[in-house]
């Protein structure tokens, strides 16, 4: 593990804390849509984002106060959805790179809602309202971003 790695990891944790904790209006409850979740595209790039984003999903959750359930099992969301957008990177269209984190997320954390916070809702419908703000978040805001840094090669050695 390299500085290089290091300091990249962390400056995707910064970053992904930041948007999260400055947008947080839009990054909690039952229709929510967590901007920060626009960085699933980085594992594309770079595998110092894995960490990164697990990193910075923790450290947000905790700056907001979320009970302790939350902050392990929504960021383990994030790590999982990582792990897999870096694992299909060269066998499946980069289109559908985001595609795990709206899966991941929209399963663990609808559980979540309806296990932890007892939001009263069905699971299946937090689940939907979960995954529709996933994909605002990981398709309309990241394939833009992934199509920003396909053209910034240099970013990435």
């Amino acid at each position: 593990m390299t500085s290089r790695y290091l300091v990249r990891s962390a400056c995707i944790a910064a970053v992904y804390v930041l948007m999260t904790v400055c947008l947080t209006p839009f990054s909690w409850d039952l229709i929510q849509c967590r901007v920060s979740e626009a960085l699933c595209v980085l594992p594309l790039f770079t595998s110092a984002s894995i960490p990164g984003l697990f990193v910075g999903c923790v450290l947000a959750n905790l700056l907001m106060g979320l009970p302790l359930p939350d902050v392990l099992f929504g960021s383990l969301a994030t790590l999982l959805a990582a792990l897999c957008t870096y694992g299909m990177r060269r066998h499946v269209t980069k289109f559908l790179s985001p595609l795990p984190s709206v899966l991941f997320n929209a399963v663990i954390v609808a559980a979540l809602l309806v296990h932890v916070y007892h939001i009263g809702q069905p699971y299946w419908l937090c689940v939907s309202y979960i995954a529709i703000g996933q994909a605002i978040a990981c398709f309309g805001l990241g394939i833009p971003l992934l199509l920003t840094f396909e053209r910034l090669p240099r970013l990435w050695r």
